[in-house]
């Protein structure tokens, strides 16, 4: 893929959202105006042996919502967006990171993997998910207004042998936890009486990123291994240790870490402004990444871009 280098903003980062961005009608607006939306979708499907974005177009949303499906549709609607944006003379950024499943998109889109192995690759990393744990055992929980520390605790105080883990520090008092669904809803009431805000559990069929992954960690390993992997052309700094690796066979470690391991976007985020970053563009549906960057560094101008009218908005600032 071409990640246009010669072409790059010494200020921009670029970040791809993961699992829960997904709507359906999701890029409609976009794929009106621009062919690369249909070509991007139309490529995934051809791999997957069915039609990617009349899913995506027409749901059903609890189809789409299954993480085989979810997955390779998050990772064309980001591939797609930066084709757009690539074609419209968008700059390439300094360095590219993704939320989770959106690391595969970064990967891609820093032609470290080529596009058409990443959507079996990502259809493949969502089947060996959901066969580790039976739906509705897991769980995962959004608790707000609690710092780290408090929500690291509150796990470990309700564990009683059971798995519940801090996943996703996504921001400042918002922390994602995960693990048995018995054990969440026991971190949920206590988190709720140590003073959170919110703390609810999250519409997933998979508890990501806690040790109930480690088993289909173990089974994607090989389908990493079959895979082409290269040195990325723009720098990916991945989930598991904020790190930006140049070697393939690291890489391949770090995507298999990542499905038992907390995502460290706050620390990710942190690293992007260290670097010289000074706006973020969200490449991809919603505007979860833009409101978390916001809330980490007020300091970063962030911009989702979606639709028209948003990558319209981002390019000005150029």
């Amino acid at each position: 893929m071409n990640t246009a280098t010669e072409n790059r903003d010494s200020g921009l980062g670029i970040v791809f959202p993961g699992q829960g961005s997904q709507s359906v009608g999701m890029l409609s607006d976009l794929a009106e105006r621009y062919p690369q939306v249909d070509e991007t979708f139309s490529e995934a499907s051809d791999m997957l042996g069915y039609d990617l974005w009349q899913l995506v177009s027409e749901g059903p949303a609890g189809e789409l919502n299954k993480t085989d499906r979810t997955q390779p549709a998050m990772l064309a609607a980001g591939v797609a967006v930066w084709r757009v944006w690539l074609a419209n003379e968008g700059p390439a950024p300094v360095v590219m990171a993704g939320h989770s499943l959106g690391e595969y998109t970064a990967l891609v889109c820093a032609g470290s993997i080529a596009f058409a192995d990443a959507v079996g690759l990502v259809a493949e990393r969502g089947r060996c998910m959901q066969r580790a744990v039976p739906e509705g055992s897991g769980a995962m929980a959004a608790v707000l207004g609690l710092d780290d520390e408090t929500v690291i605790d509150v796990c470990r105080t309700v564990e009683e042998g059971s798995v519940v883990t801090a996943v996703n520090f996504n921001s400042p008092g918002q922390v994602v936890i995960a693990g048995d669904a018995a054990a969440v809803q026991r971190a949920i009431q206590l988190a709720k009486e140590r003073g959170a805000k919110r703390a609810l559990q999250l519409p997933v069929s998979v508890p990501s990123h806690c040790d109930l992954m480690r088993p289909a960690a173990e089974q994607f390993a090989g389908h990493l291994n079959e895979t082409a992997i290269i040195s990325p052309d723009i720098p990916v700094l991945q989930n598991v240790d904020v790190t930006a690796h140049d070697d393939p066979v690291a890489i391949r470690d770090v995507l298999a870490q990542q499905l038992y391991s907390p995502v460290q976007w706050v620390r990710t985020i942190e690293a992007m402004r260290d670097r010289g970053i000074t706006r973020l563009v969200e490449a991809g549906p919603g505007k979860v990444l833009t409101g978390l960057a916001k809330r980490i560094d007020r300091t970063l101008t962030a911009q989702p871009v979606f639709d028209p009218e948003s990558l319209a908005a981002a390019l000005i600032n150029e």
